[in-house]
């Protein structure tokens, strides 16, 4: 079983590390593009390129989020997500990461829309779709404090996984 447990550390690293490096390429694809906004003249193609760049970043630390949160939740704490505390602390830590990414993107979609005004539908749908994610995510939230109430024993054992990444 041991051997097992070993496999399936070893499979969340090498993930986690795939997320790394797209992270890293979808950040050098960002620099390359603002740097070439920048060669050019400073004009509104250049500032959608740089709004595109941001999009881009968002996208990339989405992707170290993803690569920090299974490295330390899987590789180094072996933890099992199915307490209420572990529940609630990965899908924060995702979640903060994909409202930010979407509302950036609603931005990029809100730029472009004015050469394609067809856009600002798609950007507008967006927006409410990071509030209703927002929403959604503290519903989960307030609903998941109750259950941690009734298992007190979890939390406790959640901080003390946490002197792991101390």
């Amino acid at each position: 079983m041991k051997l097992i447990r070993g496999l399936y550390s070893l499979m969340h690293a090498v993930m986690a590390a795939f997320f790394g490096v797209a992270a890293l390429m979808l950040v050098v694809i960002a620099a390359r593009l603002a740097w070439s906004a920048f060669a050019n003249d400073l004009d509104a193609s250049a500032a959608e390129a740089i709004i595109e760049a941001m999009g881009l970043l968002a996208a990339a630390v989405v992707a170290v989020q993803i690569s920090q949160t299974i490295t330390e939740e899987e590789v180094i704490r072996e933890a099992h997500i199915s307490a209420p505390t572990r529940v609630r602390r990965f899908l924060s830590r995702f979640m903060v990461v994909i409202v930010v990414a979407v509302a950036v993107e609603a931005l990029v979609a809100t730029f472009k829309a004015r050469e394609n005004p067809m856009l600002l539908l798609y950007a507008a749908a967006m927006l409410g779709a990071v509030g209703a994610i927002l929403a959604g995510w503290g519903v989960f939230v307030r609903l998941n404090r109750y259950a941690e109430e009734l298992e007190p024993e979890a939390m406790a054992e959640a901080k003390k996984e946490d002197a792991k990444l101390k």
